[in-house]
């Protein structure tokens, strides 16, 4: 069993940046795969970014938000992280984040665990 606590959401404008922060329980995190989903209010919940189990040499990225954010991760720590910049108003979302039992995610159907969500609200 897998607990994901998202942490990091919050209200800024246009053009600022956030960086949300996923921290996992247990001593397998590194086994994983892991990535950002989001979902906003009457709409489907959608990939945003998913980094490889392991070393994290694979990422992969939703074209929204392509050049904007970016996924990292410290195994050590038990923690992935969401850097986004420039944001804009149309990613205001819950974000949850995501592991799997997989090299990779970036499929709803994929993932195993899901965080509680963090609200990012963004002001034009």
């Amino acid at each position: 069993q897998v607990q994901l606590v998202e942490s990091g959401g919050g209200l800024v404008q246009a053009g600022a940046s956030l960086r949300l922060s996923c921290t996992a329980s247990g001593r397998t995190f590194g086994s994983y795969a892991m990535g950002w989903f989001r979902q906003a209010p009457e709409k489907e919940r959608e990939f945003v970014a998913g980094i490889s189990r392991r070393s994290g040499a694979s990422t992969a990225f939703a074209d929204a938000v392509k050049g904007r954010f970016t996924i990292s991760r410290d195994n050590a720590k038990n923690t992935v992280y969401l850097q986004m910049n420039n944001l804009k108003p149309e990613d205001a979302a819950v974000y949850y984040c995501a592991a799997a039992d997989k090299y990779t995610l970036s499929k709803p159907y994929e993932v195993d665990y899901w965080g509680q969500g963090t609200q990012v609200t963004v002001s034009s």
